[in-house]
């Protein structure tokens, strides 16, 4: 099947080794997400504004893989302080409300930046 990755331009994708998505076939993996553009994370302190700015990239990508937020089957979000679960469950519905993907919401010890509430990942089918 044919492979396409799609990159963000980050300096990390190439010291990482990893892509932004890639599709295989009909089937489009996006990378981890957080909220952080330019360098600059979007939304300190603010579940609500990262989860927001987050799904805002993924919808991104996923049109440069010719799919939409329609085609999303299945979303990961790792936050940092599960009691912010409204916030973020409520930027997640803004996007979803009628799609309504399988989801999971995981509270983890940390994300790379110590100021990063919430990372994002989803699975998109085509």
């Amino acid at each position: 099947m044919e492979r396409t990755n799609y990159s963000s331009g980050a300096q990390w994708e190439d010291i990482v080794g990893y892509s932004r998505a890639v599709k295989v076939g009909n089937i489009i993996e996006v990378s981890g997400t957080t909220a952080v553009e330019n360098r600059v994370l979007i939304g300190k302190n603010d579940a609500y504004l990262q989860t927001k700015t987050i799904l805002q990239k993924i919808e991104k990508v996923l049109h440069e893989a010719g799919a939409s937020m329609k085609n999303v089957i299945r979303t990961r979000m790792y936050v940092t302080d599960i009691r912010q679960w409204e916030a973020i469950g409520r930027a997640h519905g803004e996007f979803f409300k009628d799609i309504k993907p399988a989801s999971a919401m995981v509270e983890v010890s940390a994300l790379i930046d110590p100021d990063m509430l919430v990372e994002i990942e989803v699975t998109a089918v085509v």
